[in-house]
């Protein structure tokens, strides 16, 4: 047996097609080095953190002072569509990143459909909408992905739980959650 990492694709049993985006953010890893020897989706748990998104941190931090693709090289749409891309090693704590990435509303709704069309993300997207409205069943982003990728067909394997997007609110003085909230 290959003792070879699985991809977030091979545990759903979906084929992956050939990324551009994935070749563009190969090149960013190159030239915006974070760490040595690192994988992609080493580098872009690091971006993300770098860009204010802390549910999941890097194994190991990275050296102060480094420099990350702005904004405008690496949009933080293509960033929260690139860290669910089939092709990635299968490491359900990018996924929480991407759900951070949303549910925190800086984003603009149009291109990340775009994007995550282009990437055939869109099972993804639908299914970490269908477990965030269940923690906040207003948030107009996710609602928004919802209407728009609702109608994909579910996955044959979790994703992940609902409460691995969100956060308890205790109540003062108590051990049990009063209510959960997504992780912005």
């Amino acid at each position: 047996m290959d003792n070879k990492a699985l991809t977030l694709g091979e545990r759903l049993g979906v084929t992956v097609h050939i990324s551009p985006l994935r070749y563009r953010l190969e090149s960013l890893a190159r030239a915006f080095p974070l760490g040595k020897n690192e994988v992609l989706e080493d580098w872009l748990v690091r971006v993300a953190n770098a860009r204010g998104a802390r549910i999941v941190t890097a194994a190991t931090p990275s050296p102060h002072g480094r420099n990350i693709p702005s904004v405008r090289e690496l949009p933080d749409e293509e960033l929260a569509v690139a860290l669910v891309q089939l092709q990635c090693l299968d490491r359900p704590q990018m996924l929480r990143l991407a759900a951070q990435i949303v549910s925190r509303g800086n984003i603009d709704l149009p291109r990340l459909i775009l994007a995550a069309r282009r990437e055939r993300v869109e099972r993804i997207f639908a299914e970490l909408a269908r477990q965030a409205l269940r923690v906040s069943p207003s948030h107009p982003l996710w609602e928004s992905l919802q209407a728009a990728f609702g109608n994909a067909p579910s996955l044959r394997e979790p994703l992940l739980h609902w409460t691995r997007i969100a956060q308890p609110v205790m109540k003062s003085g108590r051990c049990n959650a009063e209510r959960w909230e997504l992780v912005a």
